[in-house]
């Protein structure tokens, strides 16, 4: 008996040595491993870090907040100006938005799902106003079709014959002896929309390249008509596309700086460039904070009517075109032709004109341009796309591959930066480095920090849409094989996702070189780029002197677009 007692106690003994071993096991297991495809805890963990860092601008702002007396918050909260500002704000975001959807998804199936000729060129034409920047787009609009304007002045001898006013007599006409104005909320509709509907159209063009058109064609052998198959059957699965389009043209239309102010219309970000101009700086951090605001409230709706997480794509999209044009070929060609005649015939034609007309002398006196600006842009932007794709890859692999509600939590807050206007969070940076980190003041690393943060959810959408689209059971494949998490990840996830990484890295770098406010107020001190120089030369009024150098901007950035729709593996 004792013997036993003996046993029985050892027993006991080992399991209670062994419960906390096994628990430590446990514990190592989940920061090392991944199961069924879930990512680990570390991983976790790192993108909690990440979205937290990104974050970090809003704290320097509260607390400048925090220094405006209650009273004055209150009184520029119920002035009338402040709803003007939000009411103008929403309604542009609105417009913008919904004319690029209407315009990008249209676009996206003429040029994937149809037999229309000469697709490949299409899909490069219509992709490459991204690579003008919105507010040299606003400038080349308003020399032509402003007072006084190229096209203005050559259209306005055109009479146009308005219908019978209700309660006049007599069948006389109205002849309209001047071009309608381009500035207002008119314009800066045009000008943002036929800048930045490309977000759409390639994010829905590339949830359409991951379609398998075989169910497309089952429907179609059904006696379904085509129209009603793809509300249908092609309609919901390129739903995530389309939003995640819809939600970059939204904030980017929020966060505009350029396009309003030239545009004459008030928005957050034109008065809080006046109201920093004039230095009432408390002013422009309730409006930033105001701002900051309606940017969660376009997240928050984008959160409920966006669509759940797709079950994934077992296929691509067949390269054999779906719809046959016919005699629609024609009307469709005329109207690809339109767009690009608006969108890069008018901008690029306007900067033509400009480099001619300012003759031989362009480069002269203290405005010169030195090629050695376009360098600093393009190594600028090259470290901010390799330094935002790395903060990218932990965030969107959580987000795509967690079945928690932290996933999305931890992905939501990287939205805001890209929100936060770049003068505001210029301002905020400044303010950081000043009061706690003197030594990063006018410094290339917080300039490229400021570029993380605003362009963070551009690799963190691509590179997650890639996440999405790889099968588990390949990384489970993988792991009964005996390879460890993260040789799993080196040889199985990564080549997968490589084509998302890729197109991240590309829109940040083109959104990089597009960069205004942030550039301005961060950049080291005698350190100039392409964007600092034009807007230096266009504020003095040389339009000719920024001809040059906007070419050369718009020619670098188109390098990144051409590369972004090379890592599309189709044939066109």
């Amino acid at each position: 008996m004792a013997g036993a007692g003996s046993a029985s106690d050892g027993g006991t003994l080992d399991r209670v040595v062994e419960r906390p071993r096994r628990l430590l096991q446990q514990v190592r297991r989940t920061l090392r491993t991944e199961e069924d495809g879930e990512p680990t805890l570390a991983v976790a963990l790192l993108a909690a870090a990440v979205s937290a860092a990104v974050l970090s601008p809003v704290v320097w702002l509260l607390l400048r907040a925090a220094e405006v007396g209650p009273t004055e918050a209150i009184d520029l909260l119920a002035s009338g100006n402040t709803l003007t500002v939000l009411t103008n704000s929403v309604a542009l975001v609105a417009a913008v938005t919904v004319a690029s959807v209407v315009l990008g998804v249209p676009l996206a199936v003429v040029t994937v799902q149809t037999d229309l000729p000469f697709r490949r060129f299409w899909t490069v034409a219509v992709a490459l106003p991204l690579v003008v920047p919105s507010y040299v787009g606003a400038f080349a609009f308003v020399s032509a079709f402003g007072p006084r304007g190229v096209l203005s002045d050559a259209l306005t001898p055109v009479a146009f014959q308005l219908p019978q006013v209700a309660g006049v007599g007599g069948d006389s006409v109205v002849l309209l002896s001047e071009f309608p104005t381009i500035y207002g909320f008119g314009g800066a509709t045009l000008v943002l929309t036929a800048f930045v509907y490309p977000y759409v159209f390639l994010t829905t063009r590339a949830s359409l390249l991951s379609f398998d058109t075989a169910q497309l064609e089952a429907a179609r052998t059904l006696d379904t008509g085509y129209w009603e198959a793809f509300r249908r059957i092609v309609l919901p699965q390129i739903a995530p596309g389309v939003t995640a389009g819809a939600l970059l043209v939204a904030l980017y239309t929020l966060s505009d700086f350029g396009t309003p102010a030239i545009m004459h219309f008030d928005t957050f970000t034109r008065t809080i460039f006046v109201e920093l101009n004039t230095f009432a700086r408390s002013h422009a951090t309730l409006l930033s904070l105001q701002l900051l605001g309606v940017t969660a409230v376009i997240l928050a709706l984008e959160s409920r009517i966006g669509p759940g997480e797709a079950d994934g794509y077992g296929s691509r999209s067949s390269t054999e075109s779906v719809i046959e044009l016919g005699y629609w070929v024609v009307p469709v060609t005329l109207s690809l032709v339109g767009v690009v005649i608006v969108t890069l015939g008018v901008p690029v034609g306007i900067l033509g004109l400009w480099l001619v007309r300012s003759g031989p002398g362009y480069a002269a006196g203290g405005l010169a341009f030195e090629w050695q600006f376009g360098l600093n842009s393009a190594m600028l932007a090259a470290a901010a796309a390799v330094v935002t794709t790395l903060a990218a890859l932990p965030i969107a692999y959580y987000a795509g591959r967690s079945s928690s509600r932290l996933g999305e939590l931890i992905e939501r807050p990287t939205y805001v930066g890209y929100a936060m206007p770049g003068v505001v969070l210029g301002l905020a940076l400044v303010f950081f480095g000043t009061r706690y980190a003197p030594g990063l003041y006018q410094t290339l690393p917080l300039l490229i920090f400021a570029y993380v943060v605003r362009f963070l959810p551009q690799a963190v959408g691509a590179t997650r849409s890639s996440v999405m689209g790889v099968d588990r059971a390949l990384i489970g494949a993988a792991r009964t094989l005996g390879e460890s998490p993260s040789r799993a990840f080196r040889r199985v996830t990564l080549p997968l996702i490589a084509p998302g990484l890729v197109a991240g890295a590309a829109l940040v770098f083109l959104t990089t070189m597009k960069e205004l406010p942030a550039t301005l107020i961060l950049q080291p001190s005698g350190f100039t780029t392409l964007v600092s120089y034009i807007w230096r030369v266009q504020e003095a009024g040389y339009y000719g002197q920024a001809a040059l150098p906007a070419l050369v901007l718009v020619a670098i950035s188109s390098v990144s677009m051409l590369l972004l729709l090379r890592g599309e593996n189709t044939e066109l």
